[in-house]
């Protein structure tokens, strides 16, 4: 364990300690003595009697691990505990002197739930004597000053000190459980191992059982927010919160008048559904229609979580099925404009996942929504889940709409000229669906035709070199484009290289495909140009390998006179 800068000096017992410890330890042998001769409830005195023994059994264990020049152990957590002891004790008193007495005949049902009542606290004490003992707490130095390690501190210290958090969290007094709180939450922001050694060391089901709505409000604020980091953490740690049965009562607390618990709880909800294998739980205690009064009511923060729970928990179709009926589609389509990354990406996980869900987010405008959403937003994870949300209610229903909008043309061009890779991908699979986009936007875009001829170069994305070369293809089938893009000698340069066969980072259907797309029109211009370029060489290399549509493609760029020669040789 670390020390404090300065250690202080060993505490000791006040003389009020000493004396309640004393009290403890003689009304305890007394009890144990007089109980015997109690003449009622025979059975719950011998229950008690033996609760009774196990508490002066834990005593004596920990005086012997106490310091053997004080007669009470200088530990914080055990002299919080003894008042409450001695309370316990006094109240037996009283009931052995009324049971002993043979004439008891009015107070009886009192008396045989106080009965109840010592019996309970009797047990309580000893549980929390023996999870003190447990703890280690007893056998450390009395110099030792327990504060948070240091974050690359060894797991046994790392251990030791999460067992001593969670031993005064169960067994202290509210300030004590206060701030065994706030060091449970220092310590896991601030050190990354130990979400996995809480769950490992901690005591989680205790820790879930402070969600409770009966529990002091500012503890269970915090209780939440431990819960959220547990969860959110690593996936042992949110295994532990899940199956120690945490998301019913967050659930229960998401619909609370608290918006900072209301807050804190679905943050955890959204971390305990990152993994799909939890998603059911949402399902099983009723949480759907939880989460859309939250996206229809609660405050922006809380809107965004519960989002991002819905979009985990989507996979499941009963909750999908669940979400329409109860109007969940037309809420998330609203809160694009409030929390639009969160709604984009939860319409485009729905989409995707459900023909239904997909239809009724056309209906309620969403596409219409997420269109004017690239007209307002410049951040570029937004940009990112917008994209992917447009992308997933392409349809062939939708792509009129798309292939009709100048605006949004306009949008995926900038895009493919100044985005990040994700960016360009995204914007680059759209466009090349818009097969009906007119031949003025074409024309008003062609200089994003550059960048696609780039594009076709970079491996990774997959699947980006072959969107590329088909938007490539679309805009080409504009002679002016072709003309622009021919001027480009080094598109042209890099086009021919892509020819080489011993380039083989591009596979040869794409350049092949664009060579094909500029000499449709037949222009002499273009085939100068790339016969300039040494396309005829790659082009008779590939024929030569029989790739398809090499021949084809060497034909028209050569002309006539180089077909029937090469016609007569490949008959030879």
């Amino acid at each position: 364990m670390p020390l404090a800068a300065t250690s202080p000096p060993p505490p000791t017992s006040s003389p009020t300690e000493i004396t309640t410890l004393t009290e403890i330890t003689t009304l305890l042998s007394h009890l144990l003595l007089s109980s015997l001769s109690t003449k009622h409830f025979s059975s719950r005195w011998q229950i008690l009697r033996s609760n009774l023994s196990s508490l002066s059994s834990h005593l004596a264990e920990i005086s012997s691990l106490s310091s053997p020049n004080s007669l009470s152990p200088p530990n914080s957590l055990l002299i919080s505990l003894l008042p409450n002891i001695l309370s316990t004790l006094r109240l037996i008193e009283t009931l052995v002197t009324k049971c002993t007495d043979e004439s008891l005949t009015s107070g009886k049902l009192l008396t045989q739930s106080d009965l109840n009542i010592a019996i309970n606290s009797v047990s309580k004490h000893v549980d929390d004597l023996d999870l003190l003992v447990r703890s280690g707490m007893l056998q450390q130095s009395t110099a030792i000053v327990l504060i948070e390690p240091e974050s690359g501190c060894g797991l046994g210290e790392l251990g030791f000190y999460v067992r001593d958090v969670f031993t005064r969290l169960k067994i202290g007094g509210v300030e004590f459980k206060e701030k065994a709180m706030e060091s449970l939450i220092q310590v896991l922001r601030n050190d990354e191992k130990a979400a996995s050694v809480v769950a490992k060391e901690g005591n989680v089901r205790y820790l879930v059982s402070l969600l409770d709505c009966n529990v002091d409000e500012c503890l269970r604020e915090k209780a939440v927010l431990v819960v959220a980091l547990l969860a959110s953490a690593c996936d042992e740690s949110r295994k532990c919160v899940f199956e120690e049965g945490a998301l019913g009562p967050l659930l229960r607390i998401i619909e609370s008048n608290s918006v900072l618990l209301s807050e804190r709880a679905v943050m955890a909800v959204e971390a305990i559904t990152v993994d799909s294998d939890n998603a059911w739980g949402v399902l099983a205690y009723g949480g759907v229609s939880v989460l859309i009064d939250v996206c229809r009511y609660g405050s922006v923060v809380a809107q965004s979580h519960a989002l991002g729970v819905i979009k985990n928990v989507v996979v499941i179709e009963d909750i999908r099925i669940c979400l329409r009926e109860e109007g969940g589609v037309g809420v998330v389509v609203t809160l694009l404009s409030s929390v639009p990354a969160k709604a984009a990406n939860c319409i485009a996980v729905l989409a995707s996942l459900d023909e239904d869900c997909h239809d009724l987010i056309l209906q309620e405008r969403g596409l219409q929504t997420l269109l004017g959403l690239l007209d307002e937003v410049s951040d570029m994870v937004v940009l990112e889940h917008v994209l992917r949300a447009i992308y997933s209610l392409s349809s062939l229903d939708s792509i009129k709409l798309l292939s009709l909008s100048s605006s949004f043309v306009m949008h995926l061009s900038e895009l493919i000229r100044r985005g990040n890779l994700v960016l360009q991908h995204l914007a680059v699979s759209l466009l090349a669906d818009l097969s009906m986009m007119s031949e003025k936007d074409k024309q008003n875009i062609s200089g994003c035709m550059f960048y696609l001829v780039r594009l076709m170069e970079t491996v990774k994305p997959v699947g980006l070199q072959e969107v590329a070369t088909q938007s490539l293809v679309l805009l080409l089938t504009v002679k002016s484009n072709r003309k622009d893009l021919i001027r480009d000698d080094e598109s042209v340069m890099r086009l021919v290289q892509m020819l080489d066969p011993i380039n083989e980072t591009v596979p040869k259907k794409f350049p092949l495909a664009v060579i094909s797309a500029i000499m449709a029109g037949g222009s002499k211009g273009c085939r100068k140009k790339l016969v300039a370029a040494g396309a005829c060489k790659y082009l008779q290399n590939l024929a030569e390998m029989e790739v398809a549509g090499a021949k084809k493609a060497l034909q028209k760029l050569s002309g006539n006179r180089l077909k029937s020669i090469l016609s007569s040789s490949w008959r030879e």
